[in-house]
């Protein structure tokens, strides 16, 4: 069964875009769970980063989204420009132009161009986050400017025809990459390098990943103190590795990619060594 990851930007204290009342956070949270109900019902697993008014940082969102494992991860924004009602139209934005991420992130625009929506493109963000974290291909969605009037009067009074577009532009990707009724890959990460070693067993470069297969993962600390591993962790994923937080008998551990292939294990010990790090490879 396929599987899609949906993050509904901002939430809790962060309310992202205001204007005249209105907040992004509590746009895209109903537009998330409406697309949500979509893809449930035509057969699509859907795992989200959050389903209430809660906060949690881009980073978070990142290794929820990698804990729950997926094909795709869609996060849901409204864009906002310096002055009301200075532009119009819908963006999704990319790490980089490469891979299933660019087919997605076109499916979704040319949708919501149906709707209504001007159709501003898909551009790279390697800078965000939620794109360069996540293991699996992934796109933000910008719908509409929350500042611009008109882009609220398309996404009030087209909500629901709004959400069919974006399920309709999930799933037109899934089946022309073969993903529905298949098992979910969502173990490799979505194209950035982990250090300067290039690793190639991502869906994307052409390797699949099943739930059951071993994966090795290189391992960089256990701790029983909580605050310990994340401050390894958080010195990783500066340093642009893929590194995530496993909580496993008793014990906080920092591990760093899911490789099918033992030798990609084997060059990202090596790269973790040369960088400093003490290292062991283990499997799952």
């Amino acid at each position: 069964m396929a599987k899609v990851i949906l993050d509904a930007g901002h939430g809790g204290v962060e309310p992202g875009a205001v204007y005249e009342g209105r907040n992004e956070k509590d746009d895209t949270l109903r537009l998330t769970l409406a697309v949500g109900d979509i893809l449930e019902e035509n057969g699509v697993e859907v795992a989200y980063t959050r389903t209430e008014d809660v906060y949690d940082t881009p980073l978070q969102k990142a290794q929820i989204a990698n804990e729950q494992g997926g094909d795709f991860f869609i996060s849901f924004h409204r864009n906002a420009s310096p002055q009301a009602n200075q532009y119009s139209g819908v963006e999704t934005l990319v790490y980089d132009l490469s891979g299933e991420k660019v087919a997605l992130a076109e499916a979704i625009n040319a949708e919501l161009a149906e709707v209504g929506f001007r159709d501003l493109g898909v551009k790279e963000r390697p800078d965000l986050v939620v794109l360069k974290r996540t293991w699996m291909p992934a796109v933000l969605v910008e719908v509409g400017f929350l500042n611009t009037d008109a882009d609220n009067e398309l996404f009030d009074n087209e909500f629901a025809a709004i959400a069919e577009a974006i399920a309709g532009g999930i799933l037109s990707t899934l089946e022309e990459e073969g993903k529905l009724g298949n098992p979910s890959g969502g173990a490799a990460f979505s194209g950035q390098d982990a250090g300067s070693e290039a690793v190639e067993d991502s869906p994307e470069s052409g390797t699949e990943v099943s739930e059951t297969a071993r994966l090795y993962r290189v391992q960089t600390g256990a701790y029983r103190n909580r605050a310990y591993a994340e401050d390894l962790l958080y010195r990783l994923q500066q340093q642009n590795y893929p590194a995530f937080l496993l909580y496993e008998d008793g014990l906080y551990k920092v591990q760093v990619g899911a490789f099918a292939q033992l030798d990609n294990a084997v060059r990202m010990e090596s790269a973790l060594r040369k960088a400093g790090y003490s290292t062991f490879i283990t499997t799952t």
